[in-house]
């Protein structure tokens, strides 16, 4: 795993994190759940090159 690619998926996660306080902060359920999908995207792909990390 590159150390660009653990900056872009680490990234993504933390954009969703501010999403989702910002949506908790404005009462915006539709914020919060881009949010919270962001930051599951954001560690999805973190997990995923991890795994291929194993396998090299």
């Amino acid at each position: 795993m590159s150390l660009a690619d653990k900056a872009k998926d680490k990234t993504e996660e933390l954009k969703g994190e501010g999403k989702e306080a910002a949506g908790r902060a404005t009462d915006d359920d539709e914020l919060k759940a881009e949010g919270k999908t962001d930051q599951a995207k954001g560690n999805l792909k973190q997990a995923g090159e991890k795994i291929k990390d194993v396998f090299k």
